[in-house]
């Protein structure tokens, strides 16, 4: 299986023709929902057809990382082995404020895209500038805690945008509180719904977000509960096509 995904994503990304970029820091969220039995649902958005970057595809909340990020408070810790993964190979400065900020990131990006609050209640008060304001007038922390890491992806070298990416998960049961809505304040994503993975694969998805559903089928097979123990696969551009390598 996992030949067909890496041959895939390289025919995917054969156009590397633009200027060489620096990937970024960006973090998504896959939020896994067991409430109703059978297979898990998870969270994904259209996203708006006037968007430049993937207009109408479906993708799952997340974004670039923001230096702010790292300097928002957080609740709880990483299970050790889940830091460990997250700054494995770390580009540049390898600190755990970096490490923190992907959780950050992509619980500020589920909000903001979503409508969703992914947290934990905090005795202490703080003040969140932005969307992080939404967190702290509810007393919500980001919550590293529950947080698991399904996958790794750099986009490859020459093209109009490079991301380092880390697919990040929660289960449902880390939704501290959610707008009325059912999106949220950005408007990025429209059409937000709870999708079993079957569904999921069958709408229009950028070719990663369909391999990180794949990887996550599989994962789910063995692993139900996510251990943070279990390898992950890290996918980045080497030579002439996608490697595949686990974490």
């Amino acid at each position: 299986m996992s030949e067909d995904l890496v041959r895939r994503l390289s025919e995917a990304e054969r156009h590397t023709n633009n200027p060489n970029l620096r990937p970024k820091d960006a973090a998504t969220l896959l939020v896994l929902d067991r409430s109703q039995g059978g297979s898990p649902r998870v969270l994904m958005g259209r996203r708006h057809q006037r968007h430049r970057f993937m207009p109408g595809m479906f993708v799952f909340p997340g974004g670039r990382v923001d230096p702010q990020d790292s300097r928002i408070p957080v609740a709880g810790a990483y299970h050790p082995q889940v830091a460990h993964k997250l700054m494995h190979a770390m580009k540049g400065p390898k600190t755990e404020a970096r490490a923190r900020a992907f959780t950050v990131a992509a619980a500020r990006e589920t909000y903001e895209e979503a409508g969703v609050l992914v947290g934990a209640p905090s005795d202490t008060p703080w003040t969140g500038t932005g969307d992080m304001a939404a967190f702290s007038d509810r007393s919500l922390l980001p919550d590293l805690t529950p947080v698991r890491l399904i996958a790794r992806a750099i986009t490859p070298p020459r093209r109009p945008r490079r991301f380092d990416t880390r697919f990040l998960a929660v289960f449902a049961d880390a939704i501290a509180d959610r707008l009325p809505e059912g999106t949220g304040p950005s408007g990025e994503l429209e059409d937000v719904h709870w999708l079993t993975l079957t569904q999921a694969k069958d709408l229009e998805l950028p070719t990663i977000t369909l391999t990180i559903i794949e990887e996550l089928e599989n994962r789910l097979r063995h692993d139900p509960d996510l251990d943070p123990a279990t390898p992950v696969p890290f996918y980045y551009w080497r030579g002439n096509g996608f490697t595949r390598e686990e974490v």
